[in-house]
């Protein structure tokens, strides 16, 4: 009986790919377009990314039948594929099997199916509420010999617990560890993660290659940024961040493990160009993979809108973002003339629709019914839901998603008319607190991302970034009338929502206590509106909708 030596070289493609959730054909489409690139390359296995054929994350999908059904037959027909003598693959898809419905990859090669793994570790924290859908691999898993190496797969989180999982896999003779991951961004995260990585290289002594996806889904962004890193803790290879990307990687069979030897070594943003592409992407792939064709969007001429029409433009082109300038008695010539130079740097339609009609019509009908009351927030607010009622107009007459502009610091206190310019399909900015806006729209004037659609050059008006932020619901009106300065009050908002922290603490930081139980209050009483507001991108360890689950029915005030 002749012995087969094992290879001395393995050639992996990485597919860093932007799949949709609940398209499983088009998945497999790409999954098979991605595979032929990669044989053409010279690959000898490709590996896909998390549950890459439903899409990640698929939520209550996973208990249709029907939906596991077409999942089982997009793998069928992927192992086929590999009777053609071209590269294995490695890939994500839900599976039901006797021991529940897992969270698995397949490995397939030479026309079959020739094993299958379980996620162990399923998360159940922040945005990931898996344990829900999923039922745990009852095992620990052990390596797969694919053409003779032995390749231990874990499964995103089973590389961030404590199951053992690359332990184990190590002391069963695995060689290397390959790692498909649905990891979301937030601010910071890519540091998390190499931090997590090395640790298991470490206790492991393997090489370990991540692989994560790219895309939108919702208010989620998967930023790729697909890494490895050797045995000796060496960087191997650095995959693009925000970009789709096919890498062939090269490791070598060495004395004292594989080693990778070609890939690439792609440089990663910075934190605010990382937060801009982030915004980007997400709407991007929000407006495309939900079918939409365009955008509209309220101009005002301050600061929130305009970083969100140049997201837009950005994300889409200027052919597919359409600006309106909705004057009232209280806008002023500036703000007039600022939106307009913002629309026009950014080349995208302007249009004006003034509003003292409808406002009007608004007053003159509720004119019995008020009387003998004093004016204020409620006339201020029929401005802000005759602007809303004109935006969704246009989204019903021209097919257009209106996107909404409020910030995170709006957001938190309810600085915001429900039925006015919370109206909206998706609002890129969510999360970002004001001082945030303000910091990537510098960057923007700055900087051009590379896979942006916008012009370069100043694309936010320096008026725009430099004014005093106003609603201009009435005369003379800024919103330090009504809100703390912004400094104080984002950084109050990041202790209370981020880190939790109660007033003592924040007060400790130097903060005036009064203010503190006023913004804190103010967070709570606007659960309501947050729960009806448009989904947006996470940018935050802690966005409001997946991460921050507060009741609505709420009498909790620390220290009362």
């Amino acid at each position: 009986m002749t012995k087969i030596s094992a290879p001395d070289t393995l050639r992996i493609a990485i597919a860093q790919l932007n799949p949709t959730v609940g398209d499983v054909a088009g998945n497999l489409a790409r999954a098979r377009e991605a595979r032929a690139e990669a044989a053409r390359q010279g690959a000898d296995l490709v590996l896909f990314t998390e549950l890459f054929l439903a899409g990640y994350p698929p939520e209550d999908l996973i208990l249709k039948p029907a939906f596991l059904n077409a999942c089982e037959r997009a793998v069928a027909e992927i192992a086929a594929d590999t009777a053609d003598g071209g590269p294995g693959v490695v890939i994500g898809t839900p599976l039901k099997r006797k021991s529940g419905t897992h969270n698995s990859v397949i490995v397939a090669d030479g026309g079959k199916v020739i094993a299958e793994r379980f996620k162990v570790d399923l998360p159940n924290y922040g945005e990931f509420d898996e344990k829900r859908v999923f039922q745990a691999g009852p095992d620990l898993p052990g390596p797969v010999n694919f053409r003779g190496v032995r390749i231990g797969i874990p499964i995103c989180e089973d590389i961030w617990g404590d199951h053992g999982v690359c332990e184990t896999l190590s002391e069963s003779g695995a060689e290397m560890l390959l790692v498909p991951n649905g990891s979301p961004y937030y601010r910071g995260k890519m540091d998390v993660r190499q931090q997590i990585v090395i640790r298991q290289v470490i206790e492991s002594g393997l090489p370990l290659v991540w692989a994560n996806q790219l895309g939108g889904q919702d208010e989620l962004v998967f930023d790729g940024a697909s890494f490895a890193i050797n045995a000796d803790r060496t960087l191997a290879f650095q995959m693009s961040q925000f970009e789709e990307a096919l890498a062939v990687t090269t490791w070598v069979r060495a004395d004292h493990g594989w080693v990778s030897t070609e890939g690439p070594m792609s440089r990663l943003p910075d934190h605010e160009e990382a937060d801009y592409r982030a915004c980007m992407l997400g709407l991007r792939d929000y407006v495309n993979k939900n079918g939409f064709k365009n955008v509209v969007l309220g101009l005002s001429g301050g600061i929130d809108s305009a970083i969100c029409a140049a997201l837009a433009v950005d994300a889409l082109g200027e052919e597919r973002v359409r600006c309106v300038m909705m004057p009232y008695r209280y806008t002023t010539q500036a703000s007039l003339k600022d939106a307009e130079d913002c629309a026009r740097a950014l080349g995208c339609r302007y249009d004006i629709v003034p509003i003292q009609e409808p406002v009007e019509g608004f007053q003159h009908a509720l004119t019995q019914l008020f009387e003998g009351t004093k004016e204020g927030i409620t006339e201020e607010n029929l401005q802000s839901r005759a602007r809303g009622t004109i935006l969704m107009a246009i989204s019903n007459k021209f097919g257009s998603m209106v996107v909404t502009t409020g910030n995170k610091s709006e957001m938190s206190v309810g600085y915001a008319t429900l039925y006015g310019d919370m109206n909206g399909g998706f609002n890129p900015i969510k999360d970002l607190y004001k001082m945030q806006v303000y910091a990537l729209s510098r960057w923007r004037n700055a900087h051009v991302p590379p896979d942006a659609l916008g012009p370069s050059g100043e694309v936010i008006p320096t008026h725009i970034i430099d004014k005093a932020p106003s609603a201009e619901l009435r005369e003379n009106q800024t919103d330090q009338d009504s809100l703390p300065p912004y400094p104080v009050l984002d950084d109050i908002l990041e202790c209370l929502v981020e880190n939790e922290m109660g007033v003592d603490e924040i007060v400790a930081r130097g903060h005036d206590r009064a203010t503190v139980t006023r913004v804190e209050n103010l967070l709570y009483i606007a659960e309501y509106k947050r729960r009806q507001a448009a989904p947006g991108v996470k940018i935050t360890r802690k966005n409001f909708g997946r991460d921050r689950r507060y009741p609505i029915t709420n009498r909790f005030r620390d220290g009362r």
